[in-house]
């Protein structure tokens, strides 16, 4: 199910990217399954019990990082989780995204839910209610390495330090937490710890990146085939029997894709000889895109399995032959930070064909139409500066593509002597999908401008109509120079909110 359409998650079992998207950006009220309590008050009961029998446990009754060697008095132990979050609140700048927070808060959730964090229910309970009551903790988004700072501050809420907004309203904590009709709590042993390890950041922020990379590499497949046809393009390069000899299983995907839409085009049809072969940012759409969309499953692949693990340090492992406290590093966030690094290069891969693709449109040369798509050229501009913009951002996405998980800053007076830096690359991997939005609708807007010098007895296929005919209701015919910047703006929208693929596949049915 889509997760516009998804009202209700229940924690409990795995969840999907759709549902975590269902919760993060639509809003979906979340529950806590019999499972979720039951496993979360044994792992308590767990933990209480060898808290009272002395047993040291990393973080529990000792100090964190390069301090752990020093043993912490039980009556001590709710001191030293609030210290953690004050002491661990010092990422700076400008704050998370309202999503990315509660990204992050939802796989802090899931992270402590699997029953292997020795939490109280309560507490969970608070940030469960935190999303379903639209409480959203102030979190800056700069400085992290892979975890603790960001989470320190959203943390920070429960017991009532740092800043929360309340419809839209950024207010202390305690007020806040009033807003809604909740106190803060005062946090027991290990709470503090394990409410800010894990790879909750990176996977919360990453996924939110990777859903919308995902349906944008989608969308690249409507916006290809649309200048595809628009320029006159052989859909001959698109043929199966070529795809099969080469059994990369997205590659022939995208082609079916470009084929699909393509499948009732006049234009196409009547362009099928047109050329004996196109430039390789037609004919090699579905090389380019497949390669990136493999990219992107395998990145999909390794989120979904995170987004449903316990990342947590030490984890409390339960069998009672081999009940132990098990200190180690599932904290890490090399899994995620590695697939995000590896997606920004397969986003901007697909943003550079994009803006050759848009290059061929404006250039009178090239395309068959006037330049820049505009009548009277030299008076008028057209959409000469858009492609100005598409360079500008791809330069930023090149930039953005050099992998964050490539360096390694020691840090805890070298007990943390190798960093991860996954949330870097987390953080990175949302900019880029952001521009690669942009890319596609400035090619997009280009499409719409070349159709009005299409000859008007050939009809484009139905679902280029669909897309057209929408793109008509909020841009204008473009005779003169017009400002750009709205119609840009509305072309974006119309690709970040995937309202673009409900277009196509209510026309012409599911795209592969």
């Amino acid at each position: 199910m889509q997760a516009n359409h998804i009202k209700k998650v229940t924690l409990g079992d795995q969840i999907t990217l759709e549902e975590f998207i269902a919760v993060v950006r639509f809003g979906a009220v979340v529950e806590f399954s019999d499972d979720y309590r039951q496993r979360v008050e044994c792992s308590r009961q767990l933990a209480e019990k060898w808290i009272k029998e002395g047993k040291v446990m990393y973080g529990v009754n000792t100090g964190f990082g390069a301090l752990s060697t020093e043993l912490i008095s039980p009556e001590k132990t709710a001191q030293l989780q609030r210290n953690i979050l004050l002491s661990h609140a010092t990422s700076v700048g400008e704050p998370l995204a309202e999503e990315e927070v509660r990204a992050t808060m939802l796989m802090v959730l899931q992270n402590l839910g699997q029953g292997y964090s020795g939490v109280r229910l309560e507490t969970l309970e608070m940030y469960r209610q935190f999303l379903n009551l639209g409480l959203i903790p102030f979190a800056p988004r700069e400085g992290s390495v892979g975890y603790l700072c960001t989470e320190a501050h959203m943390a920070l809420v429960l017991i009532g330090e740092g800043m929360a907004y309340v419809n839209g309203e950024l207010l202390p904590a305690k007020e806040a937490l009033c807003r809604i009709g909740m106190e803060p709590i005062v946090l027991s042993a290990k709470e503090g710890l394990a409410l800010i390890s894990g790879t909750t950041s990176p996977t919360g922020i990453g996924a939110l990146a990777l859903y919308d990379m995902l349906k944008a590499a989608t969308i690249a497949d409507i916006i290809g085939a649309m200048t595809l046809e628009v320029l006159k393009g052989t859909t001959r390069a698109f043929d199966d029997r070529l795809m099969s000899v080469r059994s990369h299983e997205d590659q022939r995907n995208t082609a079916y894709n470009i084929r699909k839409m393509l499948s009732d085009s006049m234009i196409a049809k009547e362009s099928v000889d047109y050329r004996l072969q196109d430039a390789l940012s037609l004919r090699a759409i579905p090389q380019l895109h497949g390669a990136a969309k493999k990219t992107l499953k395998d990145a999909l692949e390794t989120i979904e399995i995170e987004m449903n693990a316990c990342s947590d340090n030490p984890i409390l492992w339960p069998d009672e032959e081999d009940a132990e406290a098990i200190s180690g590093c599932n904290c890490d966030s090399s899994y995620v930070g590695i697939e995000l690094d590896s997606a920004c290069i397969a986003a901007t891969a697909i943003a550079k064909m994009s803006e050759r693709r848009n290059n061929r449109l404006i250039n009178g040369q090239l395309s068959g139409y006037p330049s820049f798509l505009i009548q009277k050229a030299g008076l008028n501009s057209g959409l000469m500066i858009p492609q100005y913009t598409q360079a500008g951002l791809l330069n930023d996405m090149k930039i953005l593509s050099h992998p964050a998980t490539v360096d390694s800053i020691p840090t805890c007076a070298d007990q943390e002597d190798y960093v991860a830096m996954g949330y870097n690359a987390a953080k990175k991997a949302r900019e880029v999908t952001s521009k690669l939005e942009y890319v596609l609708a400035i090619e997009l807007l280009s499409i719409y401008c070349a159709h009005q010098f299409v000859d008007s007895h050939l009809l484009p296929g139905s679902a280029s109509r669909a897309v057209l005919s929408r793109i008509a209701r909020s841009v204008p015919k473009m005779e003169e120079d017009i400002y750009l910047y709205p119609h840009l703006q509305t072309l974006k929208e119309i690709i970040h909110s995937g309202e673009i693929i409900d277009l196509v596949e209510d026309t012409i049915g599911k795209l592969l």
